[in-house]
């Protein structure tokens, strides 16, 4: 047997003998009286003491059983011997029932470690239950964003043979929240969140800044999508300031979207954040408070139909040329509502909260009317959304 093996598995034999301490002795030694209530019962500790006295009973085939299972690799080495063996008699032996559920739970803590499959796709999780939790608990004032993401994620998701990729096209002004929605899709379908090898974000100022290089950023881009997708079945890409990307750029990545490329991305998914149309929703939201009716009324018919006219229009963009929205490649258009005062006080109220400070109505309203708010005649609504928040509580810092 190698060191390496030798040390895994040494640490491996180590982590039980901690699961075994934490229990206060040996399996099957009872060390004083146990109280028939409270959490550590009769009943409750001879269970206990039947299933630590399973693992204490494990045998040498139990161990090579359990590392074949995580490192499958330090197997292959003994496959041969093993054939050999087979054929002289040996006492019979099984897996305990116990001990299997024991094994399965350590495998399973030792992949949250580790990587324990050759792709990515072993750590996804998506919970798209916590993902709706967190956006009706820290999202503010964007109620069709919240609908529109997650009933379009749980859906794709749900769909046994999707046709094609999920594309949701994030829309809005600088600060309402479509980086925040990306980052929370991200941590809430992948163990590892943005960090994860399924996941792959774009800046189009950092990442493709020179247009003149749109060729060569057309390879690297067409390489990383594919080998991302060939990595992880379920990808998923973020195209932050999708307004800045080059029309040749988009060209390169509509393949991937439409199954029409040499890898199957039918399971990946597609963001793009973009400014454009932030003014036509901003419109539609003052047209609402000005007949004196709730933003909530705002529909989501309403609004996609006023930005396709946006984003179609002859304005020179990369929507338009890429002809992403005619070939009907995007599949939702999600817009974000300008920010109100109210909602900028509980942007704050969520920056207090993180760094663990403690805060008043006032420091709250104080924060607020550091920000500027348009139009000139209403100030109604946060010009840079919540986005420079966090850096104004600096100043109620002792």
């Amino acid at each position: 047997m190698g060191q390496h093996r030798l040390l895994s598995r040494l640490g491996l034999a180590l982590c039980l003998l901690l699961l075994l301490g934490g229990t206060g002795g040996r399996a099957g030694q009872q060390q004083g009286p146990v109280e028939e209530r409270g959490p550590w019962g009769r009943a409750r500790y001879e269970v206990m003491k039947k299933h630590l006295g399973a693992v204490g009973a494990l045998s040498r085939q139990y161990w090579h059983y359990l590392a074949c299972r995580v490192w499958k690799e330090d197997c292959e080495e003994e496959e041969t011997e093993e054939a050999e063996e087979e054929s002289s008699p040996r006492p019979s032996w099984s897996l305990p029932l116990v001990g299997q559920d024991y094994l399965e739970i350590l495998s399973a803590w030792y992949c949250s470690f580790g990587k324990c499959c050759k792709t990515g796709d072993c750590r996804i999780v998506n919970n798209i239950t916590g993902l709706e939790a967190d956006l009706n608990g820290q999202l503010h004032g964007q109620h069709l964003a919240k609908q529109v993401v997650v009933q379009a994620v749980q859906r794709f998701l749900q769909s046994p043979q999707p046709e094609k990729a999920l594309v949701l096209s994030f829309h809005g002004w600088s600060g309402t929240g479509k980086n925040f929605v990306a980052r929370m899709v991200a941590t809430h379908l992948y163990q590892d969140g943005l960090k994860s090898e399924c996941v792959r974000l774009f800046i189009s100022v950092l990442h493709f800044p020179h247009h003149k290089y749109v060729d060569l950023y057309k390879v690297q881009l067409k390489k990383q999508i594919s080998e991302t997708v060939r990595l992880c079945k379920q990808s998923l890409f973020i195209f932050d300031e999708a307004e800045k990307l080059h029309f040749g750029l988009l060209d390169a990545i509509k393949p991937f979207m439409a199954h029409m490329g040499q890898v199957d991305s039918r399971r990946s998914i597609f963001l793009f954040l973009s400014n454009l149309g932030g003014n036509t929703i901003n419109e539609v939201a003052l047209d609402f408070w000005r007949a004196g009716r709730a933003r909530e009324e705002i529909s989501m018919e309403l609004l996609e139909q006023r930005l396709r006219l946006e984003l179609q229009g002859p304005e020179e963009n990369a929507y338009a040329h890429s002809h992403l929205l005619e070939e009907n490649l995007v599949d939702f258009l999600v817009p974000f509502l300008p920010l109100e005062y109210h909602h900028v006080k509980l942007c704050a109220q969520d920056a207090f909260l993180a760094r663990g400070l403690p805060y008043t109505e006032a420091a709250l309203d104080e924060v607020a009317k550091m920000m500027v708010f348009v139009p000139k005649e209403e100030k109604l609504f946060s010009a840079q959304g919540c986005k420079s928040v966090s850096q104004r509580i600096n100043y109620f810092l002792p």
